[in-house]
């Protein structure tokens, strides 16, 4: 690696011309690369409500669906507007009083059931089907053009709406992401580094990792918006340590080869290289194991993010290094005493008092791992949004006017008997929480045959090989009550046709619940046996794995386990995105930690001495690395109005603190106790092996 490091240093110039001219492709890739902003679009294809969703686009060239509420319209009005949204580009149709009779046609003669399903009150409702799916492009740009053309008595209620709003509020949002974790943690480094350009270095070359892993997304296709929110500011935060650890070693190399900066740099990526490399796997490692999730969301921040710790890598030891050597001069004119020095009293007392930290660890671990494993969380995804959204306001009239809160779609055979459909349905609107039931035989009676009924009213809900029913919903999306009622409903209509499906936002819901409660236990398996594979490869040890996973674990039991106490709802993802994120990140404390007590052992210190000496050594490089992700990732908790990005930046800036604390206090702690056993059960570990080869040496002498 020497080598290599000596071919960076030659060759520095060409290496920031090329990153230069690299950043062209990078953000044209950027800007061409779709966001997609429907989490429920993540489901497996395979599952019963996915493929419903695309027997609607196929067989009826029709997609997501949206309520559209009217106040103190006359009925001519309302069918002017709704010719209007008709005429839209991405609206396959509406329906309305009109779709079925003749507005001339006294209401009186309407079933009241029908009339109801439009009408309350001085509110009128529609029904807006789209050409696609609830989170296409296509249906989104009708969304913004149907509220162009709305005045304040209108209100678009349902899934897209959502989504829209979502988009827009991310889209403004995600600069400012950036721009605060830059500021926060240019601060923190400006501080606790010895010269305050370093940290604009680390910063800069960051932005090209972050530039080229957003870039490279074009590859991919699309991103999701919850991938595109956190990409910068994660990779920021994780791999600032690698930009940290260059540095002190480069500042190390330089008193060792008397000044010579060009050769104390060639040294400084060659063991940087060595250092970071376990460090940055088992970062990869946690974000991997989010890819064997069902639920692809996790395959697309993961795969994103550890793309981005690779490629941060990279820079750091390309890069970087040619940027500090470039701004040589200037980086010795900004240089300053660090406010963070080593703290020689502080490990000691930590080394003195190490039973103590061992048996809040012990007493501690069951009751946190008892509290996160209870947390409440949600799952209703407009719950993460803020309450005066457009869309969120309509979602609460409908509640109020029409005591709706959703619509489901049932896709059964169109040749099922009349009557039976019937029956069907009038066993359907005896389901907790139905509020009404829309098809062909409600509103025109069993005994009308189809083949009577106009083909313009028939067309969008039934052909030759189905028929479409709509249920209307008021129970709360996600709650228990709901998903019992999807249960209910899913066997009623299996009933009549076994090939029968429930689609729509609930349904789809239902499904996420189920899928994604069996994909976190997965992932935290999957994670923890990675993490524990990798720290064995590098140790050659079967209890250093065990201690550091334990430790880090831990340290998430208390993170995860604070919402329990504080009494906080979480998003549904909180739970598997913060345990492989905290454990592929912040272990690399303990491995830093555990790297230099293992060297200590090996110089034939004892526990006691290699301990203390690991801890001074390297708590500075912890505290300035912790502080840093928690600068990055506090400021956009505060700052984002969307829940589901706030919630998991706050958790991942207190988890960077816990976990700090803990390797801080109970790993030595550990290296204490169980150092007899880590000796013996560890390769080339501990002052035995050192004698082992001098004796050796001794004889061959």
């Amino acid at each position: 690696m020497v080598s290599f490091g000596k071919k960076v240093v030659k060759f520095r110039i060409p290496i920031l011309i090329i990153c230069i001219l690299l950043l062209i492709p990078a953000i044209f890739g950027y800007l061409n690369t779709r966001v997609n902003y429907d989490i429920l679009s993540y489901l497996p294809k395979d599952i019963e409500t996915m493929e419903g969703q695309d027997i609607l686009v196929n067989e009826f060239g029709t997609g997501g669906f949206a309520m559209y509420m009217v106040d103190g319209m006359t009925n001519k009005d309302t069918s002017k507007l709704k010719s209007k949204i008709e005429d839209v580009d991405g609206v396959a149709n509406v329906v309305w009083l009109d779709s079925i009779t003749d507005l001339s046609v006294p209401e009186s003669m309407l079933p009241d059931e029908v009339l109801d399903a439009f009408q309350s009150g001085d509110t009128t409702l529609m029904y807006i089907i789209f050409e696609e799916t609830s989170s296409t492009d296509k249906t989104l740009n009708a969304v913004k053009e149907i509220r162009q053309i709305s005045n304040e008595q209108c209100f678009l209620s349902g899934m897209s709406g959502v989504i829209q709003d979502t988009k827009e509020l991310s889209d403004q949002e995600v600069p400012i992401y950036v721009l605060i974790a830059v500021l926060l943690s240019a601060i923190v480094l400006a501080l606790c580094m010895d010269s305050y350009l370093v940290p604009f270095l680390f910063l800069l070359s960051i932005g090209f990792a972050i530039i080229f892993n957003l870039g490279t997304n074009f590859f991919k296709g699309e991103i999701s918006y919850i991938t595109q929110a956190l990409t910068a500011v994660l990779q920021l935060a994780v791999t600032m340590d690698y930009s940290i650890f260059l540095w002190h070693a480069y500042e190390e190399q330089k008193v060792r080869y008397d000044g010579d900066k060009q050769r104390a740099m060639a040294h400084a990526i060659s063991g940087t290289a060595r250092s970071v490399f376990g460090s940055s796997i088992t970062t990869m490692a946690g974000f991997i194991a989010l890819c064997f999730m069902s639920f692809t969301l996790g395959l697309d921040l993961g795969f994103v993010m550890a793309k981005g710790v690779l490629i941060g890598l990279i820079i750091c030891i390309t890069l970087l290094p040619a940027l500090i050597l470039i701004f040589d001069k200037p980086l010795v004119k900004t240089a300053h005493k660090p406010l963070l020095r080593p703290m020689p009293r502080f490990s000691n007392f930590v080394i003195k008092h190490y039973k103590v930290f061992i048996a809040i660890f012990i007493i501690a671990i069951i009751p946190a791992y008892y509290a996160q494993s209870h947390n409440s969380v949600y799952y209703q995804l407009d719950n993460s949004l803020p309450r005066d959204l457009t869309s969120i306001v309509a979602n609460e009239k409908l509640k109020d006017d029409f005591d709706m809160t959703t619509s489901h779609m049932v896709i059964f055979d169109s040749s099922l008997e009349p009557k039976k459909i019937e029956a069907m349905s009038d066993e359907i609107k005896q389901v907790n929480g139905v509020k009404s039931v829309l098809s062909l035989e409600d509103a025109f009676g069993s005994e009308i045959p189809s083949s009577m009924i106009p083909e313009d009213l028939t067309k969008d809900i039934k052909n030759d090989t189905y028929e479409v029913m709509l249920i209307n919903s008021g129970l709360a999306i996600a709650s228990d009550e709901a998903n019992e009622q999807v249960e209910t409903l899913d066997g009623i209509i299996k009933n009549y046709d076994p090939s029968a499906m429930l689609i729509g936002e609930e349904p789809c819901t239902n499904d996420l619940i189920s899928i994604t409660d069996r994909d976190f236990k997965v992932v935290s398996a999957i994670s923890i046996a990675a993490v524990f594979m990798i720290i064995l490869l590098i140790y050659g040890s079967i209890t250093l794995p065990v201690i550091l996973v334990a430790t880090i674990e831990f340290a998430i039991f208390i993170n995860m386990g604070i919402p329990y106490v504080t009494g906080d709802v979480l998003p549904f993802i909180a739970g598997v995105v913060i345990s492989t994120i905290q454990l592929g990140s912040t272990v690399d404390y303990a491995i830093l930690m555990t790297t230099r007590y293992s060297r200590e052992r090996r110089l034939g210190n004892d526990k006691i001495e290699a301990t203390r000496i690991s801890h001074q050594a390297t708590s500075q490089s912890i505290i300035v690395s912790a502080f840093s992700f928690f600068a990055a990732t506090f400021g956009v908790g505060l700052y984002s109005q969307i829940d589901m990005i706030s919630s998991l930046c706050m958790l991942m800036a207190r988890g960077a603190l816990i976990s700090m604390v803990v390797v801080i206090l109970v790993l030595p702690a550990m290296f204490i106790i169980f150092d007899g056993l880590i000796v013996k059960t560890s390769r080339n570990f501990g002052p035995k092996q050192r004698k082992i080869k001098r004796k050796k040496a001794k004889n061959l002498a």
